[in-house]
């Protein structure tokens, strides 16, 4: 599968690789590896002190994983340091930007995602 085009409609195949090495190979600001129902598998690429835009998905959660350099999460202006390793879940609703305040690209892959059911534990 070609990695910048959704995922066939009719039958989704999954992304197939290991996402952490892609996201750090990566130098797009944003690169979709797959679009399925309701998910989308991007990658992306920060350039030093430049950030992802302040933005808001009003119905689709968002959850970040940070792959190399660091940052800031900025989530509904709380500002969080963050760095390799690292994860931010972004709720629907929540006005967001991620920031680079490193000396180096801030890498990261993303999974976007609407939640069907809420699960108690």
């Amino acid at each position: 599968m070609r990695t910048n085009e959704p995922c066939p409609k009719k039958k989704i195949r999954p992304f197939q690789g290991i996402v952490t090495k892609s996201g750090r190979k990566n130098d797009l600001l944003c690169k979709v590896m797959c679009t399925g129902p309701g998910r989308q598998l991007v990658v992306m690429s920060i350039r030093q002190g430049q950030e992802i835009g302040e933005e808001t998905q009003e119905d689709v959660d968002q959850t970040l994983f940070i792959v190399a350099g660091q940052g800031e999460a900025v989530l509904d202006g709380n500002i969080t340091t963050v760095r390799e390793h690292d994860a931010v879940f972004v709720p629907a609703g929540t006005t967001r930007n991620l920031r680079n305040k490193g000396n180096s690209r801030l890498k990261l892959f993303t999974v976007y995602s609407q939640c069907r059911t809420s699960f108690i534990f």
